[in-house]
């Protein structure tokens, strides 16, 4: 019995942990870029886009489809690096629990 009020206590904390884990992550940004830097996106861990910025040289109407291509492809750099930012965090919080392996928690 005190096994299982340990286990108790223990995925309460868990609880604790994840839902101030899930709050950090709405605070930690990271950036993705493509075409050498010239789109830049920043979004929050959790994949809300909060800004996009665009080398005004990119702003010809007949090379519209690159730009969007490079849109596309500085999203999805900045949503890698979101991904493994909440990894490495949830990684830090999970230290110690025996999870199996690739295991994801959120």
């Amino acid at each position: 019995m005190r096994d299982l009020m340990g286990i108790m206590k223990q995925a309460q904390a868990m609880q604790e942990k994840m839902a101030s884990l899930q709050s950090e992550l709405d605070t930690v940004e990271v950036t993705g870029a493509s075409g050498g830097g010239a789109v830049g996106v920043t979004m929050t861990a959790k994949g809300l886009v909060r800004s996009v910025a665009i080398d005004p040289g990119l702003m010809n109407p007949d090379e519209r489809e690159i730009l969007e291509d490079l849109i596309v492809a500085a999203v999805n750099d900045a949503r890698g690096k979101a991904e493994h930012a909440a990894a490495e965090r949830m990684a830090e919080l999970t230290k110690g629990l025996p999870l199996p392996p690739g295991m994801k928690l959120f």
